[in-house]
C-alpha cells in the first residue's frame, strides 16, 4: 500500500471514529456537568494562565465542552475566545452558556490555523485520541500559537492507549500517560513546562470512575 494510499484509509478510519464520539458526547450533552461538577484543577490552571496572558488575548479553547467552567472564565477575565468541540449538542451548550465567546463545531485533528492565539488550552480533550495522533494534535497547537504562546494541557493520569471504556452511559476510546511520558510527549512537541498539578478527582456519578488529573501549562518554544 502506498503512503498515499495509507493516508487515505487512515482519514476515512478517522472520519468514522470522530463521528462515533461526536454521537456519543451528544448524548452525554449536560450529563458532563452533572457528573463532574467541581472543576478544581481547571480553574486554577486558567486562573495562573489569565496572570499571564496580555489584556485581549486571543484564547482558543479546543474541546470546549458545555464553555463552562473554561470559556466561561476566560471571558470574563476580558478575553477574546473561540471554542470548539467535535460534538453539536456541546457547541449549543457552550453558545447558551457563554454568549459572548465564538464557537463552531470541529475536529482538533483538523485544526490548521497558524500564529492565531496567545493560548490554546485543551482540557481533556487529547485523551480521546489514539497515542500515535497525539503528537499531530500538539503539532497543530504548537502551529495555532503565537511564538511564545501558551498551552494548557489537562490528561487523565494512565498508561493506556486507545482503549474503550463506558463513559457516562456511552462507550468512548481514550489513552493516557503516566506523569513523566506525558510530560516528555508535550517537550517533545515543542513546548517547555513551566507548571505541573496532579489532582486526585471523584467524579458525582456512578458510570465516570475516580481518575488522577494533570495539568500541564506550557510555553511555545521556537
Amino acid at each position: 500500500m502506498t503512503g498515499e494510499a495509507q493516508d487515505s484509509t487512515r482519514v476515512e478510519g478517522w472520519q468514522d471514529r470522530a463521528a462515533s464520539l461526536a454521537a456519543a458526547f451528544d448524548n452525554i450533552g449536560q450529563d458532563y456537568d452533572e457528573a463532574f461538577p467541581h472543576k478544581e484543577g481547571q480553574i486554577e490552571c486558567v486562573q495562573r494562565l489569565a496572570g499571564r496572558l496580555p489584556e485581549g488575548a486571543r484564547v482558543l479553547d479546543l474541546g470546549c465542552g458545555t464553555g463552562m467552567p473554561t470559556s466561561r472564565q476566560l471571558v470574563d477575565a476580558g478575553f477574546r475566545v473561540t471554542g470548539t468541540d467535535i460534538s453539536p449538542t456541546m457547541v449549543e451548550l457552550a453558545r447558551r452558556n457563554v454568549p459572548e465567546a465564538e464557537f463552531a463545531v470541529a475536529d482538533i485533528l483538523d485544526l490548521s490555523e497558524e500564529r492565531a492565539y496567545d493560548a490554546v488550552i485543551a482540557f481533556f480533550s487529547l485523551l480521546v485520541l489514539p497515542r500515535a495522533r497525539i503528537p499531530e494534535a500538539l503539532a497543530a497547537i504548537h502551529r495555532a500559537l503565537v511564538p511564545g504562546g501558551l498551552f494548557c494541557l489537562s490528561m487523565v493520569e494512565a498508561d493506556i492507549d486507545d482503549v474503550p471504556i463506558q463513559f457516562l452511559g456511552n462507550q468512548v476510546r481514550v489513552s493516557g500517560y503516566l506523569r513523566d511520558e506525558l510530560r516528555a510527549v508535550v517537550e517533545n512537541a515543542g513546548f517547555s513546562v513551566e507548571d505541573e498539578t496532579a489532582f486526585s478527582y471523584a467524579p458525582a456519578s456512578s458510570q465516570a470512575y475516580p481518575e488522577v488529573q494533570l495539568f500541564l501549562t506550557c510555553r511555545r518554544v521556537d
